[in-house]
């Protein structure tokens, strides 16, 4: 009877990833196996229901993350799935495990997150940070939790006043995702550590130029890109050149994309050659374009995870004589505005092609620009 049982469950892990396959192109996942067991049935269809919506991959995938962290907090409280609705109790828990105080843990070593609990979840390496979480993680966790709950047709207890009360703690001050901007000059030096025709080598140009010249993407978008997004345009006409290639890529919905509206932003020149002549080594015609390499030089059918982006950019980083530790993936985001800005490109035409939507959080780096260059930093 056990191991009847035991093949049934297997059965059920086995098609979950199957099911989990057909919605990679939209939803890339580098843990399929891993979510296929901690996922439950219900929650997989869900997913293949708002692929079929048309959700924008990015919030999707956000989203995918949130469910499958709360999963597995829940399995790690409980010992079992989430339960549709979740009880008040178990959501105050929730809070309860994340937003705490350092110097009342001090006397109260029971106060937080239970130790078992934080082991089992770092074991899984879904706990990274150290010390109680970013009100707004909570926040957003929350938010998803409910988002599902309602998708599911059922009311949860979120408004609940006790909830409320709870998750009403002071803000924790926000950290720069990169300490320093990857600006020309910068991206120049990571370019100079790739300069040969191995397969690392041409994937991480590929990468650097690809993800600084499309506007800054995200890693996110830098790691699932498949070639299906992309298209070739025709060569811009140069008066005093040969005409460069061009290429447009789809990002599709994302959550600065509204409506049916298909994000679209262009590469033109040497971020193409360099994209092309790693697609051309690696031969990928279809699928995901930035895949791992292995050990023996052999490219990987599987696409890399996001945080692979910010490893190899600290890599570069390094060899290039810079400290790793000022620089990660979103240095590109901001780079590729600083840069636009110090080229006296328009703020509009930079944010058609960086798909930043607040013109008040893109502007920042104009007016950083002009502050660093202008008069009043020249008084002496």
């Amino acid at each position: 009877m056990a191991n009847t049982r035991k093949q049934l469950a297997l059965s059920g892990v086995e098609r979950r990833s199957v099911e989990l396959d057909t919605i990679a192109s939209v939803l890339p996942i580098d843990r399929r196996h891993e979510l296929a067991e901690l996922l439950t049935d219900e929650d997989v269809e869900t997913l293949r229901h708002l692929v079929n919506q048309g959700m924008g991959s990015n919030t999707l995938r956000a989203l995918t993350s949130d469910l499958t962290y709360l999963e597995a907090w829940g399995i790690a409280v409980t010992g079992k799935s989430l339960s549709w609705p979740a009880p008040e109790a178990l959501l105050l828990k929730f809070v309860a495990h994340h937003l705490w105080d350092p110097q009342h843990r001090e006397t109260d070593p029971d106060h937080g997150m239970p130790a078992d609990v934080d082991e089992k979840l770092r074991r899984q390496k879904f706990l990274k940070s150290v010390g109680p979480h970013a009100p707004a993680t909570v926040r957003r966790r929350l938010a998803n939790w409910s988002t599902l709950t309602k998708w599911r047709g059922l009311d949860g207890a979120f408004a609940s006043p006790a909830l409320k009360s709870a998750i009403r703690v002071v803000p924790r001050m926000r950290r720069r995702k990169s300490t320093k901007a990857i600006t020309g000059d910068v991206l120049a030096k990571l370019l100079a550590t790739c300069a040969t025709d191995s397969l690392r080598d041409l994937r991480d140009r590929a990468i650097l130029m690809v993800a600084f010249a499309s506007g800054g993407r995200r890693r996110s978008e830098i790691a699932g890109l498949r070639r299906e997004q992309l298209t070739v345009e025709p060569p811009i006409e140069m008066p005093d050149g040969p005409p460069l290639a061009s290429l447009a890529i789809h990002l599709g919905r994302t959550k600065t994309s509204s409506g049916e509206q298909d994000g679209v932003v262009y590469l033109t020149g040497r971020p193409v050659e360099a994209l092309n002549a790693w697609m051309t080594a690696a031969k990928i015609d279809s699928g995901s374009v930035f895949r791992a390499i292995g050990r023996w030089g052999n490219v990987s059918p599987q696409a890399i995870d996001p945080q692979s982006v910010n490893a190899i950019i600290k890599q570069r980083a390094a060899m290039a004589g810079l400290d790793r530790g000022d620089f990660s993936a979103h240095g590109l985001r901001s780079g590729y505005l600083t840069e636009a800005a110090n080229l006296g490109i328009p703020l509009p035409e930079a944010m058609e092609q960086s798909r930043h939507r607040s013109v008040q959080q893109a502007s920042s780096y104009y007016s950083y620009a002009t502050r660093r260059s202008g008069r009043a930093a020249r008084v002496l």
